[in-house]
């Protein structure tokens, strides 16, 4: 019977090693393109609360958080971690 589940978990161990590069990939470009735009919406925080349009500076200001590397990048690189925990513990099952 595990030998089944062998057979049906090897397709997925070749779709999330293929997919998990590709994202690792595609994760750090965007990545690195957050911090651009983050740096800019900080920027751009700081000027509108200088000049005193406060709901500007906030909602700017809590967009630069959201795709700083502690915001959605964070989330993101969290969520490429367990693909690739799925993937070795899937090559663990048909390796055992």
């Amino acid at each position: 019977m595990r030998i089944i589940g062998k057979i049906i978990a090897a397709p997925f161990v070749v779709v999330l090693t293929i997919s998990w590069a590709i994202l690792t990939f595609l994760f750090c470009w965007a990545a690195k393109l957050m911090e651009i735009a983050s740096g800019i919406a900080g920027i751009l925080a700081v000027v509108l609360f200088v000049t005193k349009q406060t709901t500007g500076g906030i909602v700017f200001g809590i967009l630069a958080f959201l795709i700083s590397p502690l915001g959605i990048p964070f989330v993101a690189g969290w969520l490429i971690d367990k693909l690739d925990d799925l993937n070795y513990t899937l090559k663990e099952f048909i390796a055992n």
